[in-house]
């Protein structure tokens, strides 16, 4: 039986959120909507590994991580679902060859298909590399970058306490933190999202920045944007754009092919963009038709 990426997807979101939620076997197929036979059948498939085989050799990657970034044995071993440390270290020795007081290497084991731990907490499921490449992602990403700048430099012009000013929406919208929002941070939610995404694609830790200031946004954007753009020439590069990570940090945990994630960014901008466009004309600041991104 052949399995598309998005039924593949959907069969890994199953098997990462059992990770630290663990249930039979039976449950697991009921949540992916299969009977047990099919879904041990797909699993075994799409990654060749049994259900079992494949959450155990991701909780050892998770837990080699973890190690070598300074976590205790006995902290990791529990998080790994051991009754004991010694049991966990058997195992640990069994796939690494070495204890896990000595591991120094990669977290990654052996995988038929190639499907591993992502940090801080997700996967990464390679891509059928027989796509195509999406050669105007790369310019997209810029051009949404200067279109942001273009706001923060337009803004500006406003003094302090009209850019803190909050701002009904109608009708509401998920597109900010905040249900009324300010320009500021509507502003500071443009470069978030690069900031935020950025993290998740390279599989580091992510820490909001304080700065709201309008050159420290204008900053902040910069870099984000930089390496928002480099990950997708990257990608493109690769033509890895079917390749998926699934941000276990979500509740539920949720994948992303990284198409879906630049398509997502471009989109929600836009959306946040027009919004703060609308919020600058009510203060009397008209934004150029370049700005906006007309011309």
């Amino acid at each position: 039986m052949t399995l598309t990426q998005d039924r593949l997807r959907t069969l890994i979101d199953v098997l990462v959120e059992s990770v630290d939620d663990p249930a039979r076997g039976e449950e697991l197929a009921q949540r992916a909507h299969f009977s047990r036979f099919h879904f041990d059948r797909l699993v075994r498939a799409a990654t060749g590994e049994t259900p079992t085989a494949f959450r155990r050799r991701l909780l050892l990657e998770r837990a080699a991580h973890e190690l070598a970034h300074g976590e205790s044995v006995a902290g990791v071993a529990f998080q790994a679902g051991y009754t004991s440390g010694e049991a966990f270290s058997r195992a640990f020795r069994r796939a690494y060859g070495v204890p896990p007081t000595r591991h120094l290497g990669s977290c990654r084991l052996s995988a038929p298909h190639g499907v591993h731990f992502h940090p801080p907490g997700g996967l990464l499921v390679p891509a059928d590399e027989r796509r195509h490449p999406m050669e105007l992602a790369e310019r997209m990403v810029s051009h949404d970058n200067r279109l942001a700048t273009e706001l923060i430099d337009v803004a500006a012009q406003l003094d302090d306490s009209a850019l803190d000013e909050p701002n009904r929406i109608e009708p509401p919208t998920d597109a900010f933190h905040d249900d009324e929002p300010s320009i500021r941070s509507m502003l500071n939610r443009l470069a978030f999202t690069k900031e935020m995404w950025s993290a998740a694609i390279k599989g580091r830790a992510f820490e909001e920045s304080d700065d709201r200031s309008l050159d420290g946004m204008r900053e902040r954007l910069q870099q984000a944007g930089d390496e928002f753009v480099e990950i997708v020439r990257d990608v493109e590069r690769r033509d890895g754009w079917d390749t998926a990570f699934v941000d276990a940090t979500c509740d539920p945990p949720r994948s992303f092919t990284y198409a879906g994630a630049v398509a997502h960014v471009l989109t929600w901008d836009a959306h946040r963009r027009h919004i703060l466009i609308g919020a600058l004309h009510q203060r009397g600041i008209q934004v150029s038709r370049e700005a906006i991104g007309l011309d």
